[in-house]
């Protein structure tokens, strides 16, 4: 990395990023790994039964029971041949922040099922217009890829058609870019109909300006009686072409998926309306990819939602009850993550989604104690956050999987972001702490009101407990005499139970 880190030409990345961490952080590290992967032992209580982890690991490969005379790679939950990948990246800053970037692009290009071979990046003002890294550096990395035997070429940002083309014609390898690698991921783990829909409807998106054309032999032609008119000699051109019959059945596709999509918003609304006609609050979590979301909705709740080391976990929102410390009851949202260069086609499909924390009345935003850039991640939740219209909700910042990190870290942690909740969904530690810090944020009753309520409406007292502040309660011959703050539209519907 010596080359690129003092401005001359691409160097090969491949010891920082693929094998980055100094001889006397690898311990610690491998301890950090292994923490990750002691899911039986530790989140059995508050993981639940993660039914859906044991479906996508169903496909698994037997040792010794091979049928080709070349091995297959084992693969979660896909049984195929693995794709070898290079990664290549052009940066402008900081090295730091460029091999950062690569190795989250290694860590998806790994979840969408490929194994990377090696990493290089390019210092250089801009990418280059017409193959990204430049004519000269197209060509090393072409002689790289043949050298490993890659099949792919995956960019660090998002390719123009005419680049990734260019970029393919040099290396003679398939290229691709970091949005289609996010795409890849999203479309293996959506499993709801609107999760399916969502994918495809931005799968579409970023496919249309792509089409690469075969030219006029593809196309279908208009002889002879032209429109049955008789136009003869001179209007026999070429008619609707290949390419221009995939762009129209590509835009019909998505209108119907469009139309599908808006289709599922009145149930999600109904569902919204019931919990705001019984003045249930909403906290949704949101926060990075991979940053522990899940797990802690579970450790909250005991929800039992897919809990796994892989970027993009979660794509459907899962939505559960809970309770403040004082009793209060509140729903809590688990959402998708975001990361860096989300590609705008996704935040505009999962816009529905989004919507539960743009509905919501506290965000508790999760970050990953233990990632070596958290402040690169807060700043990009909250991007995505504000174009989701979210950016006035009162947020909670949890820095989670804190058992990961020491205490010089957490000093760290603290100057980034003073107010924050240290917490740990794997052991439990400061789930009291961010409890209370919820209940203190949620919106509050404010109408006081002193009711008699017959012994036969214990629904109403019920209810009382449940959504409310009781005050005092009292046992009369009448009924029950109760002191509550309430909301003004639960006061209305009280009206006939309040005594003087």
């Amino acid at each position: 990395m010596a080359e690129a880190q003092d401005g001359t030409a691409s160097g090969r990345a491949t010891e920082r990023i693929l094998a980055w961490a100094e001889p006397g952080e690898r311990e610690l590290l491998a301890a950090r790994a292994q923490a990750l992967q002691d899911d039986d032992d530790v989140l059995a209580d508050a993981d639940g039964d993660q039914l859906d982890r044991d479906e996508r690991a169903a496909l698994r490969r037997v040792d010794g029971l091979r049928t080709e005379l070349e091995d297959i790679t084992e693969v979660e939950y896909r049984q195929l041949r693995l794709e070898n990948v290079v990664l290549v990246g052009v940066y402008s800053g900081q090295a730091d922040d460029a091999e950062n970037s690569l190795r989250e692009l290694a860590a998806l290009a790994e979840t969408a099922g490929a194994r990377v071979l090696d990493g290089v990046l390019q210092r250089r003002p801009n990418p280059d217009p017409a193959t990204y890294v430049g004519r000269g550096k197209a060509e090393e990395l072409a002689a790289i890829v043949k050298e490993l035997g890659a099949d792919t070429v995956v960019a660090d940002s998002e390719l123009s058609p005419s680049q990734r083309r260019a970029l393919e014609d040099r290396v003679k390898v398939k290229v691709i870019d970091r949005t289609a690698v996010i795409l890849d991921i999203f479309s293996q783990h959506a499993k709801s109909r609107e999760g399916k829909a969502q994918v495809e409807l931005a799968q579409l998106e970023y496919l249309l300006p792509r089409l690469r054309g075969w030219g006029e032999s593809m196309s279908r032609q208009a002889g002879g009686q032209v429109g049955g008119q008789g136009a003869g000699m001179g209007s026999r051109g070429p008619g609707e072409t290949k390419i221009e019959l995939d762009r129209r059945r590509i835009h019909s596709r998505m209108a119907r998926l469009r139309k599908q999509i808006k289709g599922f918003a009145p149930a999600r609304q109904a569902k919204r309306a019931n919990r705001d006609r019984h003045e249930v609050p909403g906290v949704a979590i949101a926060g990075y990819t991979n940053a522990g979301k899940s797990s802690l909705l579970n450790r909250i709740t005991g929800a039992g939602v897919l809990v796994e080391n892989a970027l993009f976990a979660t794509l459907d929102a899962t939505v559960r009850r809970a309770r403040t410390p004082d009793g209060r009851e509140f729903t809590i949202a688990d959402t998708v993550g975001f990361v860096r260069d989300l590609p705008h086609q996704l935040v505009e499909a999962f816009r529905s989604t989004l919507e539960e924390v743009a509905e919501s009345d506290v965000i508790v935003h999760v970050v990953d104690a233990s990632h070596p850039d958290p402040a690169a991640q807060i700043a990009t939740v909250r991007d995505v956050l504000g174009e989701t219209g979210a950016r006035s909700i009162p947020e909670i910042v949890v820095f989670n999987k804190c058992d990961l990190v020491g205490a010089d870290e957490r000093l760290v942690l603290r100057g980034l972001q003073p107010d924050a909740v240290f917490a740990s969904a794997r052991t439990g530690e400061g789930i009291e702490e961010l409890l209370e810090r919820i209940a203190d944020m949620l919106p509050r009753p404010e109408i006081a009101v002193s009711l008699l309520v017959p012994f036969d409406r214990g629904d109403i007292i019920a209810m009382l407990h449940d959504r409310f502040e009781v005050l005092r309660e009292d046992y009369s011959s009448e009924g029950t005499r109760i002191e509550a703050m309430v909301t003004e539209a639960a006061a209305g519907q009280l009206a006939e139970f309040v005594v003087a």
